[in-house]
């Protein structure tokens, strides 16, 4: 996340992610499945704005921000408890004990029931907006803490950068150093339920080993980076949605060196040698109609 802070407001831009792999190894007993994951942070943001306030309510503003062609995947954004961003807020105040209230105004840009993390990467901001806001003096383990409580993906966004996440995605090992990568992202018109992906997945009989990956990347060898991306829930997903596999295809016509579903899906996303291909892939595939459609890089 990219913070800025004035005399007025803190504003955060919360990205959003993609797994260049992701292996289910079996279901625990609290539920969960246990995961190991590469995500990447990628140049898409949410907007968080932060204002402390001298009443003890907490306000919460949501807006859709200018969306890339297509408009898939923009649905009405809760303003009640099911919201993350409120839920984070109001996690802090409860292990805290402040009664501060604050305006809280997030610009939403990146489309839900996709897999690109939006909703965790905008509950991780809403915990560091709390904490510096309201001049809390929590550590990164206690802030840590907390996102773990809120989700399997908030923890990651509190870093910067690329990390592997296992457990149930809360245990985050950063992975600094692994190079600029340009993708074309597409969110097509249909989202998936999380839940519902992981109910038809099969965990590995036999786990793929995620090190060739790693070490692609440590190398710079994009190319071979292309050929190991990896998503276990993707074959779950195909037998839910048919845009999965379409979107394979398209991509795949495209001369990118990889291609792969994110997270539960359906964001699906291309690995290209440059941006300015992925810029031009990513004008074609608008021009198809297949969703929001977007080029970006990885963040560190």
């Amino acid at each position: 996340m990219l913070i800025h802070r004035d005399a007025v407001e803190i504003v955060i831009q919360t990205p959003a992610k993609l797994n260049l792999f992701f292996e289910v190894l079996g279901k625990r007993s609290d539920g969960y499945h246990e995961i190991e994951t590469l995500m990447c942070p990628i140049t898409w943001y949410d907007t968080l704005c932060f204002r402390d306030s001298s009443s003890e309510e907490l306000e919460l503003e949501c807006q859709w921000g200018l969306a890339a062609s297509g408009g898939s995947g923009f649905a009405e954004v809760p303003r009640d408890g099911k919201n993350l961003v409120l839920r984070a807020a109001e996690l802090v105040r409860r292990r805290t004990g402040t009664t501060q209230g604050a305006r809280i105004r997030l610009i939403k840009r990146i489309p839900s029931a996709a897999g690109l993390g939006g909703g965790s990467s905008d509950a991780a901001a809403a915990l560091v907006a709390g904490n510096l806001g309201w001049k809390l003096g929590l550590s990164m383990p206690e802030l840590a803490s907390l996102a773990a409580e809120l989700g399997s993906d908030v923890p990651f966004f509190l870093n910067r950068g690329a990390a592997v996440c296992r457990g149930r995605g809360e245990q985050v090992e950063a992975m600094p150093g692994l190079g600029l990568m340009n993708f074309v992202v597409v969110r097509p018109p249909e989202g998936l339920a999380t839940a519902a992906v992981y109910g038809v997945c099969r965990p590995a009989t036999s786990p793929r080993p995620l090190e060739p990956l790693l070490d692609a990347l440590r190398q710079g060898n994009v190319r071979q980076v292309g050929g190991l991306l990896f998503n276990r829930l993707q074959e779950a997903a195909e037998q839910l949605s048919p845009w999965i596999i379409r979107l394979g295809r398209l991509l795949a016509d495209e001369d990118c060196l990889g291609h792969g579903m994110s997270g539960s899906g359906t964001a699906y996303f291309g690995l290209f040698r440059s941006a300015c291909q992925a810029r031009l892939v990513a004008r074609r595939l608008q021009a198809r109609g297949v969703g929001c459609v977007v080029a970006v890089r990885s963040s560190v």
